[in-house]
């Protein structure tokens, strides 16, 4: 058994201004989380949150910047577990970006849940990159906005 969790999400907006959200550290922490993220290849780096001990999972998510092509795909590692360095969820976090005439569809792959203990940690996942991704049009929203009105 491996499952992935794949979404796929329109933005009006072009690509340039999606991939900020995705790869910019203050932005990530902003819909995400807290992180040290540098868009670098080899980079290792962290996701930082509070602990929730029913999924297994002590608030630290370990990660490795795995490709970069800039306004196009980025893909990372995403590891974790309950704590004292312990990881029990070894996955990959892939996003590519595919220009439209009105926008940019963004679409996430998030692989390598292959084992049942991780399946509620899955599940969590699934929903919450689905409202992660609608806090990034929230937030594009109300940065154009605001650019507008200057």
């Amino acid at each position: 058994m491996s499952k992935s969790i794949r979404h796929q999400f329109h933005f009006p907006h072009p690509p340039e201004v999606v991939w900020e959200y995705l790869t910019d550290p203050e932005l990530m922490a902003l819909w995400l989380m807290k992180n040290d993220f540098q868009p670098t290849v080899g980079h290792d780096f962290q996701f930082r949150t509070n602990p929730y001990p029913p999924l297994n999972f002590d608030g630290i998510v370990y990660c490795k910047v795995l490709e970069i092509v800039p306004f196009k795909k980025l893909s990372y590692s995403w590891n974790s577990g309950p704590g004292n360095g312990e990881i029990t969820v070894e996955s990959v976090v892939v996003w590519k970006l595919e220009p439209k005439e009105k926008g940019t569809e963004l679409f996430l792959d998030h692989s390598g849940f292959s084992e049942i203990e991780n399946l509620n940690l899955y599940n969590a996942l699934m929903d919450g990159w689905l409202k992660n991704m609608h806090k990034i049009a929230e937030l594009i929203k109300a940065a154009t906005h605001d650019t507008s009105n200057t």
